[in-house]
């Protein structure tokens, strides 16, 4: 059986958590609506929902936020960040947001018009959203070994750089105002991108003067797994892979809640001054003045401060180490799951458990369902229910080619006997996989419905 190392921590507060009952357990399924995102966290026993925020922060980053200074302009938390953004990333400009989708928000409402089309290998949920409701096209050029869960290639986030180009000649350079990568590549089952391929990505951008953007959201992690992976950085620091990284593009948007292990926090970076006025004047619109940025002093301190605590190579083979575990629990159970484990979380083949389910009734919602009915473990589903979408010219449905359940790990917060709970639970849905039905929507919005849509079993 695969092991990982011992925490490269101790405990030194702790937070209770409960096991209810079944019959609390379907309670709480039916006033939510079937939708994990709407059921009380007090009512769930492993919260695998996302690892966005959701990680213990350490003894040092709890002590900057005791130096938080409240300043509303020029605040000295604003500069310590500063200093560990410039470090770290490199880029000229900088602004704070409140999260990641804030960054999102900001960038496309500066630079996405409609009709515009924006380029990545996969765009997640918010960034995928935040071009659309700007009228672009959010468009996904991953390499086809992506779609394909038992490939065990080791880069499956990278971008099909044919596609790219072929991509960039039929649509026009002037209607594609930024073209992106996501590193891991969270949609496609935290897969990691080498640096060869970012390297290629950023010359095809910058051949068309495209600029080109990073979603950083789980950078440390993708730099770790080209340390462990790619030829000629071996011997390399995650923190130097790093800047080699960032050093190709033209600037970022990062969510700080994933390797900035805070619980609220995020970055847009860029190296144009004039978009950065332009940035600063939208951000000062909706959230906040530039050195704060939707943030309260104590929070961009202990950002600062996470921001090197993520770079950490022992918590890094930790964490990798930790979700390789759970994959290999899963798989040893006969569990299908993405192969080789992401950094950040297990993603399970919900087409391949549940085959009797279609796309259109949602495999992946029952799944994460039937987790939670079974053991009170809240995952999120990453398929139908998420990325389905209506051509925009033919009206047509378009499905996702992967209907996954992905069960996302906190940082610093569960131990090896709480992912022994989560694979013995699978281990006895699997058992009676072909009773489990699918679902129909009762509600869903336009945008992002999996955050607030309703539904019922059929």
């Amino acid at each position: 059986m695969q092991t990982y190392p011992p925490e490269p921590f101790r405990i030194k507060m702790t937070e209770p958590i409960r096991l209810i009952s079944p019959k609390e357990r379907e309670a709480a399924l039916k006033g939510a609506g079937y939708n994990l995102f709407a059921v009380k966290a007090e009512d769930i026993f492993i919260d695998l929902l996302t690892d966005s925020g959701t990680g213990a922060m350490s003894q040092d980053q709890w002590a900057a936020v005791m130096r938080g200074d409240e300043s509303y302009a020029g605040a000295r938390s604003f500069h310590r960040l500063k200093a560990a953004v410039e470090d770290i990333f490199g880029f000229k400009y900088f602004v704070p947001a409140h999260q990641g989708r804030a960054a999102e928000n900001i960038l496309s409402a500066c630079l996405v018009k409609p009709g515009n089309y924006v380029p990545s290998n996969m765009h997640f949920d918010t960034t995928d959203a935040n071009i659309r409701a700007r009228g672009g096209r959010p468009t996904n050029l991953v390499i086809d070994e992506a779609f394909d869960p038992a490939n065990p290639h080791p880069f499956k986030g990278n971008m099909d750089i044919a596609k790219l180009e072929a991509f960039i000649e039929k649509t026009g350079a002037d209607k594609i105002p930024f073209g992106m990568v996501t590193v891991t590549n969270n949609a496609g089952g935290g897969q990691p991108v080498s640096m060869e391929n970012i390297k290629a990505i950023a010359d095809v951008y910058h051949s068309y003067k495209i600029p080109f953007f990073i979603d950083a959201a789980r950078y440390a992690e993708n730099c770790f797994f080209i340390k462990e992976r790619e030829s000629g950085y071996e011997s390399k620091s995650v923190k130097e892979i790093a800047h080699e990284m960032f050093s190709l593009a033209d600037g970022m948007t990062m969510s700080a809640k994933k390797d900035a292990i805070v619980n609220i926090g995020g970055l847009l970076c860029m190296n144009d001054e004039s978009l950065f006025q332009n940035v600063k004047n939208e951000l000062i619109l909706r959230e906040g003045f530039p050195t704060y940025g939707g943030l309260a002093g104590r929070d961009l301190d202990a950002m600062a401060v996470g921001l090197y605590e993520g770079l950490d190579e022992a918590y890094l083979s930790y964490r990798l180490a930790q979700t390789a575990y759970l994959a290999s629990r899963l798989n040893d159970a006969g569990i299908p799951t993405i192969q080789p484990a992401g950094g950040h979380a297990v993603y399970l083949d919900a087409h391949a458990v549940l085959p009797h389910i279609p796309q259109s009734e949602f495999p992946g919602q029952a799944l994460a369902v039937e987790l939670y009915r079974e053991g009170a473990i809240r995952g999120v589903e990453i398929g139908s229910v998420m990325f389905a979408y209506p051509d925009p010219d033919s009206g047509k449905m378009i499905y996702p080619k992967l209907e996954l359940l992905r069960l996302a790990i906190p940082r610093r917060t569960y131990t090896q006997t709480h992912m022994d709970y989560v694979a013995d639970t699978l281990a006895k849905i699997k058992s009676r996989a072909s009773s489990i039905r699918g679902f129909k929507f009762t509600y869903a919005p336009e945008l992002l419905r999996h955050f607030t849509a309703r539904f019922e079993p059929l």
